[in-house]
C-alpha cells in the first residue's frame, strides 16, 4: 500500500507535469540542462573510465559545440549528423547543437556500405561529425558530399585526415564556453526535433525517425516513476544513438540532478565490477544482455552492490525470476515502448513477465484489436470496426492519436519519411474519422489487465538487441553472383532472446556455391546483427497463390535437419565462412555447446 501511494506521489509530481506540457512550449533540453549548470555546478553528471565530469563542465562544453554550430550558419530546423561510439564526447555535442537549435542524427555505429549512406541521405544534412573511432565505417562512401568533421578523443594519436575532413577539437578550443546569448532560443519550442533516431523497419533500409524535446523529457520520466532522483547513480552500457540509452537512461540522470555512469560498450565481465565501482543505484539493461549476465559463472559478489532498480525491455520470463534472486535486485521496471510509438507501458508492480498496465484510457487510449498473421490483416466487424482482444488474446497493440491540436496524449512525430508516416496509421478504426498508431507489435493482456509481449510483427525480427530487416537483408544478400532469389526470415533459438536470421537462397547453380565468398560478402554488405546464421539452399522459392514468398512454413522447419531435406549452413565466424550444418551440429546449438 505504502508503495502505491509512493508511486502516485511520483506521477503527480513528475508525470503530470509533463503530460500538461505541450509541444509549443517554449521549454527545451537545452534550458534543463543550464538550469541544472547553475543549480548544481558542482554535481558529477558522467562518470567515464576514470574521468569525472560536472554539470558545469558538461554544460560548458557544450556550449563551445552551440558557438561552433552558430559561427558555421547552423540553426533551427537544420540538421548534423553523428557517429561516434559511447564517450562524453557524444552528449556534449548533440547537447551543444541542440542549444543551437539544431537536429542531431544519431548514426547507428553498427551501419556500413549503401545502409549508412541512406541514414545520410534521409537525414538530409550538410555537415557530418564522426569519432575518429569510426572513420574505418566511412570506406566506400563519397564524403565529400558532406562537411566531414572528425572527433579524436582527448590524449588519442594524431592521424591524418581523410581528404577534406576537419579537425572538430581543433575549431571548439577557439570558441566561448559561456551560455548563448539570452533569447537566443527563443523560437525553439518542445516540439522541435531533438534527434533524428533510425529505425528498421518493413520498408527495409532504416527509417529516421523524429524525437523532439518534449519526447526526450517524457521517456526520461520512467525511471524517475520508478525512485531515481538526484542522489541517484545510472549505469548504462547501452549505445547513445539508442533511445534506451541515449534518452531514458541518460535523460532520467539529466532531469532528475542525478549522476550518470557510462561504460563504451557493453561487457559481461565488467558489467558488475562497473555497477559497484560507480556504486550505481539503477541500471537501464536489454534483455539480451540480462541472459548475458545469467550464463556467466557465479560469484560470491553476484548479489553486493547498491543497486535500488533496474529497468529496461526484453526480459523474458524463462530467466526474469532467477536473474532477480541470483543478482538480488530489489525491483525490475520492465517497460513497453518504441522509438516512434505513441503507446507505452510500465511494469512498477514486479508482476513477472509484464510490460505494465494501463490504469485509465485517460492516460493513454491503447488498445489490443485481432490480428491475422497469416493474412496480414485486420479483422474487421459488420461496421467495419476494428476488433479489440479479450483477456488473453494475441493482437495487435495500437495506440489513438490526439484528436486537438497541440495535445501531447497519444503524440506520434513520425519519420522524415511522409509516406512512411502514413503507412504506420490505422483510420477509421472505432468510428468514422478517427487515427491510431499502428506499433506492429503482438500482445496479449491478462484479466487483469497486465500486458505481456508475444512478438513483432510481419518482416522486422529483433536479434542481439536490433531490429533485422528482412526486406534489407534480402536486397543486400540478392546482389551475390549466382543468387536468384532470397528469403529472409527469423528462426527462434533455444536459450536465446529474438529470433536468428535465416535466409533460403535460390542459386542458378548449388553446386557453384562458394560459401567462404558468400560469407565475406554477406558481412560487408550488412551491419554484423543482420547477417544470416542460418542458410538454406533451396531447388525452388515457395510462393502463395499472389506470388509472395512464403516464411511461415519456412520458419515453422527453421535449421532442423530432421525437417528440412536441403543442403543446411551454419554461420561460422571463425572460419569466416559458412559450413555445413548435420544433425550433431543441430543438438550441440539446442544445447548450449555451439554458441550462436
Amino acid at each position: 500500500m505504502l508503495e502505491r501511494v509512493s508511486q502516485l506521489w511520483r506521477f503527480a509530481k513528475y508525470g503530470l507535469p509533463l503530460a500538461r506540457l505541450r509541444p509549443t512550449a517554449h521549454r527545451t533540453v537545452p534550458d534543463v540542462l543550464e538550469e541544472q549548470a547553475a543549480e548544481r555546478p558542482g554535481r558529477t553528471f558522467l562518470l567515464f573510465e576514470d574521468q569525472r565530469l560536472s554539470y558545469d563542465e558538461l554544460n560548458r562544453r557544450a556550449n563551445r559545440v552551440a558557438h561552433w554550430a552558430r559561427a558555421h550558419g547552423l540553426g533551427r530546423g537544420q540538421r548534423v549528423a553523428l557517429l561516434m561510439q559511447n564517450r562524453p564526447e557524444f552528449i556534449e555535442t548533440w547537447a551543444g547543437l541542440a542549444k543551437a537549435g539544431v537536429t542531431t542524427a544519431l548514426i547507428n555505429t553498427n551501419l556500413t556500405g549503401r545502409a549508412l549512406e541512406h541514414a545520410l541521405t534521409t537525414a538530409d544534412v550538410k555537415h557530418w561529425i564522426v569519432g575518429a573511432e569510426c572513420l574505418s565505417l566511412c570506406a566506400g562512401l563519397d564524403t565529400g558530399r558532406w562537411q566531414l568533421w572528425v572527433s579524436a578523443e582527448p590524449g588519442a594519436p594524431t592521424s591524418e585526415l581523410p581528404a577534406g575532413a576537419l579537425d572538430l577539437p581543433s575549431d571548439l578550443a577557439t570558441r566561448p564556453s559561456a551560455n548563448l546569448p539570452p533569447g537566443s532560443r527563443e523560437d525553439c519550442v518542445a516540439g522541435d526535433d531533438l534527434f533524428y533516431i533510425y529505425t528498421s523497419g518493413t520498408t527495409g533500409l532504416p527509417k529516421a525517425a523524429r524525437f523532439s524535446h518534449l519526447r526526450f523529457m517524457t521517456a526520461a520520466t520512467a525511471s524517475r516513476l520508478a525512485g531515481f532522483g538526484p542522489d541517484s547513480v545510472m549505469y548504462c552500457a547501452l549505445p547513445l544513438y539508442h533511445t534506451a540509452g541515449g534518452c531514458m537512461a541518460l535523460g532520467a540522470s539529466l532531469l532528475s540532478g542525478g549522476s550518470f555512469a557510462l561504460r563504451r560498450r557493453f561487457s559481461a565481465r565488467e558489467f558488475w565490477p562497473d555497477v559497484r565501482r560507480f556504486q550505481a543505484t539503477a541500471f537501464q539493461y536489454i534483455g539480451e544482455f540480462c541472459r548475458y549476465l545469467l550464463n556467466q559463472p557465479s560469484e560470491v559478489t553476484d548479489g553486493e552492490h547498491a543497486l535500488e532498480f533496474c529497468i529496461g525491455n526484453g526480459l523474458r520470463p524463462d530467466i526474469w525470476e532467477p536473474f532477480r534472486d541470483r543478482f538480488r535486485i530489489p525491483q525490475i521496471v520492465e517497460f513497453y515502448g518504441a522509438t516512434e510509438g505513441n503507446v507505452s507501458l510500465l511494469n512498477l508492480d514486479n508482476r513477472v513477465g509484464s510490460v505494465g498496465r494501463i490504469p485509465t484510457r485517460l492516460l493513454m487510449d491503447a488498445r489490443l484489436v485481432r490480428y491475422d498473421v497469416e493474412q496480414d490483416r485486420h479483422p474487421r466487424d459488420a461496421n467495419g470496426h476494428l476488433i479489440e482482444c479479450g483477456a488473453n488474446e494475441v493482437g495487435e497493440l495500437i495506440g489513438a492519436l490526439p484528436t486537438r491540436a497541440g495535445d501531447n496524449r497519444g503524440r506520434f512525430e513520425g519519420y522524415t519519411s511522409s509516406e512512411a508516416t502514413e503507412r504506420k496509421i490505422l483510420r477509421n478504426s472505432f468510428r468514422d474519422g478517427d487515427a491510431f498508431f499502428r506499433t506492429g507489435d503482438l500482445l496479449k493482456h491478462d484479466d487483469q489487465g497486465y500486458f505481456f509481449f508475444i512478438d513483432r510483427i510481419g518482416d522486422t525480427f529483433r536479434w542481439k538487441g536490433e531490429n533485422v530487416s528482412t526486406q534489407e537483408v534480402a536486397e543486400a544478400l540478392a546482389a551475390f553472383p549466382g543468387v536468384e532469389m532470397v528469403n529472409v526470415y527469423g528462426v527462434a533459438v533455444p536459450g536465446l532472446d529474438g529470433r536468428a536470421g535465416m535466409a533460403a537462397l535460390i542459386l542458378s547453380g548449388a553446386e557453384s556455391f562458394d560459401p567462404r565468398a558468400f560469407y565475406a560478402h554477406a558481412v560487408t554488405a550488412l551491419p554484423s546483427y543482420a547477417v544470416p546464421v542460418f542458410l538454406r539452399l533451396q531447388h525452388e522459392a515457395e510462393v502463395t497463390g499472389t506470388f509472395k514468398l512464403r516464411k511461415v512454413e519456412l520458419q515453422q522447419e527453421g535449421y532442423d535437419p530432421a525437417k528440412v531435406s536441403e543442403p543446411l549452413l551454419m554461420r561460422d565466424d571463425g572460419a569466416r565462412s559458412y559450413v555445413p550444418l548435420d544433425a550433431d551440429a543441430h543438438r550441440r546449438i539446442a544445447s548450449g555447446e555451439i554458441r550462436i
